[in-house]
């Protein structure tokens, strides 16, 4: 099956503002990173940068979409916790790079509570596609504008990016980041993830490997 078209949300470029920054030991991380908080202007919503600081001539980059779900309550049904866990190890590993997180984006930015009633129509039988398109939402409504903006605020226009999503990488670059190498980040699946990783891959064209 050819891979849906999907055209990601975009907004007027926003502009960032840092407001924050820490230390950041982190469970996932041998050494200690920074979070720094950055503001959208435009929005109002905060997002943060977890910075493996660094001097490598190409810094290792996630660009990481908010999920509750999956991240605070261990869902199985994404990807997205074991995802994010391993992206902080690689960086953490690296010469220099950044997770950058973005908040607003749950159920590919739906919302939260849209992405529980999503759940409930996969639950019926419908795909990940299907369920958005289902409750009168785009396939993927996300805007990655902001994500260039914090990249920018960091130093980091040249990157290599960890990302299975062959759309979020031209939406980097339609935004000025250049994407000089993209490294997959492949989780095994599980039973309750399986046909929502399948409908990534078939219908996005996510680079997942599995049968």
């Amino acid at each position: 099956m050819s891979a849906v078209p999907v055209a990601l949300a975009r907004q007027p470029a926003p502009a960032v503002e840092e407001i924050a920054r820490a230390r950041m030991p982190s469970a996932y991380s041998d050494g200690e990173l920074e979070m720094r908080a950055y503001r959208d202007r435009t929005t109002g919503i905060e997002h943060v940068a977890l910075v493996k600081a660094g001097k490598a001539d190409l810094p290792l980059v996630r660009i990481h979409s908010e999920c509750l779900t999956g991240e605070a309550f261990g869902s199985l049904r994404c990807d997205c916790g074991p995802q994010l866990q391993e992206a902080i190890r690689r960086i953490d590993r690296s010469d220099g790079g950044a997770v950058i997180y973005l908040r607003g984006h749950e159920g590919r930015g739906i919302g939260l509570a849209n992405k529980i009633r999503a759940y409930a129509l996969q639950d019926e039988g419908m795909d990940t596609v299907e369920a958005n398109l289902a409750l009168g939402f785009d396939a993927d409504g996300r805007d990655f504008a902001v994500a260039a903006r914090i990249l920018e605020a960091l130093g980091m226009t040249r990157v290599e990016l960890l990302s299975n999503n062959p759309a979020k990488s031209l939406a980097l670059q339609d935004h000025g980041i250049n994407v000089a190498a993209v490294r997959a980040i492949e989780i095994d699946p599980n039973p309750h993830n399986k046909n929502y990783l399948a409908a990534k891959r078939d219908k996005f064209g996510h680079a997942l490997r599995f049968e």
